[in-house]
């Protein structure tokens, strides 16, 4: 019933996300990436984008961690039917840069760094970031939102380290 439900949501978020090359480049002002659990893990949440100008800031609110840090990146596919995740496959990287540092020159798109959970298990982010995009050939789009098992090293390459997949969400346009 679970890889039911999973599946049927990945099909909605793919076509949901899909939507999104409907709208004029400029249109798209806030993406969203609902959260589900994976490899039999508890984790779950939401994940907002909103463009800025140049910049997209990122909100995330998660539950059902582990206390600590956790990997926390954009990956290359949006699909989350795999049930630990890895059909998303990698970082998200359209420019092809090493894996690093969110606030790094050179990094991944997808690099969000960590995202660090409290004893209770839920975590809060909120950045702004430089790369990532909203529109274009770089949009983050239809791509994947992943939470790790373990924390981010943001210098092993190309993944930092980061152990398994916890939790998965396709970005998707959300209503303004």
């Amino acid at each position: 019933m679970k890889s039911n439900l999973r599946f049927l949501l990945a099909c909605y978020f793919a076509l949901c996300s899909s939507a999104a090359v409907t709208h004029a480049a400029d249109d798209v002002q806030k993406a969203v990436a609902v959260l589900q659990s994976a490899s039999n893990s508890k984790v779950t949440g939401m994940v907002t984008f909103t463009r800025s100008g140049e910049d997209v800031n990122v909100v995330a609110d998660i539950s059902g961690l582990t206390p600590g840090k956790h990997g926390f990146h954009v990956h290359e596919f949006g699909d989350c039917s795999a049930p630990d995740a890895t059909s998303a496959g990698g970082h998200f990287n359209p420019t092809k840069h090493q894996h690093g540092a969110p606030d790094a020159s050179d990094r991944h798109a997808g690099d969000l760094g960590n995202i660090e959970a409290d004893p209770s298990g839920k975590a809060h982010l909120e950045l702004t970031d430089k790369s990532m995009k909203l529109s274009g050939n770089d949009s983050i789009l239809g791509h994947a939102v992943i939470v790790h098992e373990k924390a981010d090293d943001l210098k092993t390459q190309p993944t930092g380290d980061a152990g398994g997949r916890l939790a998965c969400g396709v970005i998707g346009v959300a209503k303004q």
